[in-house]
């Protein structure tokens, strides 16, 4: 794994998120919302330092996707050069999940060339160093069911954060 120089925490609606990056600048690793800044800095087990400009701008993007805001991560340079080449197809799958839209884990499979590999898929989700810049959030069971979220505050978190994203069946009142 590339080595991280730093990390960056963001306050957000939902607690507390952090970034890290390496020399280049990249983001070599995301913290979801924890409880506390601490937590955020224990997860991405880097010391906080001060962030370039490019990473105060991916932190306050992250606040503002999370706070409801239309927001686009497309442009993060993430540093993945040492992942698994099946992990990344599944990364850039998700990352090109418009907000607002979700996938199963069946269809990311079939996307990445490997129907029937939905466990693979769970797996690689379940690694991914990067969350909400490559948005796991996005990816439902069959049926859109939740799924897991590895992620503190789990399925809640996952929630939340579809929520905010405006997607159907989350965040919105019900009849029943």
């Amino acid at each position: 794994m590339t080595a991280s120089v730093g990390c960056h925490v963001v306050d957000t609606v939902l607690g507390p998120c952090g970034v890290a990056w390496d020399g280049e600048g990249r983001v070599t690793a995301v913290a979801l919302p924890d409880r506390d800044a601490a937590a955020v800095v224990s997860h991405l087990d880097v010391p906080v330092a001060d962030p370039p400009d490019g990473i105060v701008d991916v932190a306050d993007r992250m606040s503002a996707l999370l706070a409801g805001q239309d927001v686009d991560l497309l442009d993060v340079v993430v540093a993945d050069d040492d992942l698994p080449d099946f992990d990344r197809r599944v990364y850039d799958v998700l990352r090109a999940i418009p907000r607002g839209a979700v996938l199963t884990y069946g269809e990311v499979a079939a996307r990445v060339g490997a129907p029937g590999a939905a466990q693979a898929v769970g797996r690689a989700l379940g690694r991914n160093p990067f969350p909400i810049v490559v948005p796991c959030h996005r990816v439902l069971g069959a049926g859109t069911e939740i799924g897991g979220f590895s992620a503190p505050g789990g399925v809640a978190t996952k929630r939340s954060i579809l929520a905010a994203e405006g997607v159907a069946g989350f965040g919105e009142p019900t009849l029943f």
